[in-house]
């Protein structure tokens, strides 16, 4: 027994729907709206970047050395200020020295002399004098401390400084227990005997002199000696053995100024600007947060990004709104394209119907013209006979004339049919307007009985003619009226024609007592594709198209309305200029 073949379900592949093809649409806008809105933003920012980098790094470089250079400036011309004031009071000393030798210097009523003409001279800074032998006793003092025979042999700033001729000391508490430094200078007297005059220096006086070299708001200044102590009171609290500190103290001495820039103890970036002074014994140094020295850097760049993020939101929000219109415009173009198709489509089968209806009518026409023919015929066969002798010739003859008239009617209705879909040449010719209004309005009759509405003309008689096609202007009124009988389709009502003669122009009005259009709908009722019409029962082409065959005559095609009043379509168009000589009108010249 063969094997049964098993025979595997199919599978369910789902049709392409319309929503399906819609939301593919829809995606594939999306997309293009995304790409485009990217690629405006690279466009657009990409330049912008590029010149605001290089702008800011230029500046950044240029801040940089003028804060440099200011610093610098600054630093150095402190250093010089503090080196000129030792070396001022050390020369101060020296020209007493000059003036009196250690002999009268020995003598304290003197010495307190000369320290009184330095206080009157250069104010408090000298706090005291005094005058120190070889050995480093003091002999002689004038200040306000009482010393008596102090011994500095053993005293460091003595064993130090004994050999050089003068000197300053570093910042030490001493024998007073207070921070001072001394400024001494060396004298010998008349026996060969080594002297040693010593002044201290105002503490306070210096240091506040040191303070008031502050740089900015939050930068300081401090002079440390070479094992990092400090020599003043600075602003801040500072370590000055930390790395900071010692790795600047560590550089050789000369000149050069030294700049570093690096974090405090708080974790803020400082920087740091030095310069030995004092022959190298001490160093100057300046210390200031990068954030002040750096301010107008920072708001700068600040400024910079806040007008790139700036730029960048505007030119977005305008590539999103430029996209979106320009991908709404392309997808309304598409719709219209879409709509354009099959009302193309709809036009070539009304075409197709009308040639076949129109091929029907023209084959109807010959036969019933036959009929009607034969029918006379018979009739006039008739009338040779005796009606005595040709039983119910009354009927007879009633009915021949019932073939006649109905046979008259139906060559009227193919005449009809095919006067109006003859193929329209647009051809343009002088134009009775009432004969053509009376041509058309007999095509609605049939839709206007099965709407219950009644069609009344008004006709103002010997109209001028105007210069239009036929086949164009039975169309407008054709749609207007048709339009007037759908809006009435419901409820019944009346449909009125009525033509007015004016100087120029003619007028035809097509009245109709429907339900009125909305305020809202007048403005956009000339408008390609829009309608009112369910779907399936207009395509919104009717009237755009009745509006630019009126304009195209040098027209005009308006609508009043009011709702629950009904609406009237007005039709303006020039009409021919009666000729001079009193013939007629011409047909080559038109108003208006």
């Amino acid at each position: 027994m063969a094997d049964k073949k098993k025979i595997r379900p199919a599978e369910f592949v789902p049709l392409p729907s319309i929503q399906g093809d819609y939301m593919k649409d829809q995606d594939a806008y999306s997309r293009l709206a995304r790409r485009m809105v990217i690629t405006a933003l690279l466009i657009s920012l990409a330049p912008v970047l590029l010149v605001l980098s290089i702008t800011l790094n230029r500046y950044d470089t240029t801040t940089r050395e003028k804060i440099f250079n200011n610093l610098s400036a600054i630093v150095d011309h402190n250093r010089k200020e503090i080196d000129a004031f030792l070396r001022e009071k050390t020369s101060n000393l020296q020209s007493l020295v000059l003036f009196s030798p250690p002999e009268d210097l020995q003598q304290p009523a003197i010495l307190e002399a000369h320290l009184r003409r330095l206080r009157r001279v250069y104010g408090p800074v000298f706090e005291d004098l005094g005058l120190v032998d070889a050995e480093g006793r003091l002999v002689s003092y004038a200040g306000p401390f009482r010393l008596g025979a102090a011994d500095y042999s053993k005293a460091e700033w003595f064993q130090e400084l004994k050999d050089k001729p003068q000197a300053v000391s570093d910042v030490f508490l001493g024998l007073r227990g207070m921070p001072h430094f001394i400024v001494m200078v060396r004298a010998d007297d008349r026996d060969g005997n080594s002297w040693i005059l010593r002044a201290t220096i105002d503490f306070e006086a210096f240091n506040i002199m040191v303070r008031n070299l502050q740089i900015g708001e939050r930068g300081f200044v401090c002079i440390l000696n070479r094992q990092g102590e400090l020599q003043t009171r600075p602003l801040q609290d500072i370590g000055p053995h930390t790395q900071v500190y010692q790795k600047l103290l560590r550089t050789r001495s000369g000149d050069s100024l030294i700049f570093h820039q690096a974090r405090d103890k708080n974790g803020q970036k400082q920087i740091y600007v030095a310069g030995f002074l004092k022959n190298g014994d001490w160093m100057l140094i300046s210390q200031q947060p990068e954030s002040e020295a750096f301010s107008d850097l920072i708001k700068t760049r600040k400024l910079g990004i806040f007008l790139f993020l700036g730029c960048a939101l505007v030119i977005a929000f305008l590539a999103v709104r430029f996209s979106r219109k320009l991908v709404h415009t392309l997808q309304r173009k598409e719709t219209e394209k879409q709509l354009m198709n099959r009302q193309v489509i709809e036009t070539g089968k009304l075409a197709s119907v009308g040639e076949l209806a129109a091929g029907i009518a023209h084959e109807i026409n010959n036969p019933v013209a036959i009929m009607v023919e034969e029918a006379g015929w018979m009739d006039d066969l008739l009338a040779d006979e005796d009606p005595e002798a040709v039983k119910s010739m009354k009927e007879f003859k009633t009915s021949l004339a019932q073939i006649r008239t109905q046979g008259q009617r139906c060559k009227e209705i193919t005449r009809k049919l095919l006067t109006f879909a003859r193929k329209s040449e647009s051809t343009i010719e002088p134009l009775q307007i009432n004969d053509m209004i009376r041509e058309v309005l007999p095509l609605c009759e049939p839709r206007a009985r099965y709407a219950q509405v009644t069609m009344e003309t008004r006709l103002v008689p010997d109209l001028r003619k105007v210069m239009a096609s036929r086949t164009e202007v039975q169309q407008v009124v054709l749609n207007l009226a048709n339009n007037a009988i759908d809006a009435m389709e419901n409820e019944g009502g009346t449909l009125l024609i009525e033509t007015l003669a004016h100087d120029d122009f003619l007028e035809i009005l097509i009245h109709d007592t429907g339900p009125g259009i909305p305020e809202a709908n007048l403005k956009r009722i000339f408008d390609p594709f829009f309608t009112t019409k369910p779907v399936g029962k207009g395509t919104g082409l009717g009237l755009s198209i009745c509006y630019g065959i009126i304009s195209g005559m040098g027209g005009k095609l308006e609508v009043e309305s009011m709702m629950g009043a009904g609406a009237t379509f007005r039709i303006l168009l020039p009409t021919l200029a009666v000729s001079t000589d009193g013939e007629g009108e011409e047909a080559d010249k038109v108003k208006g």
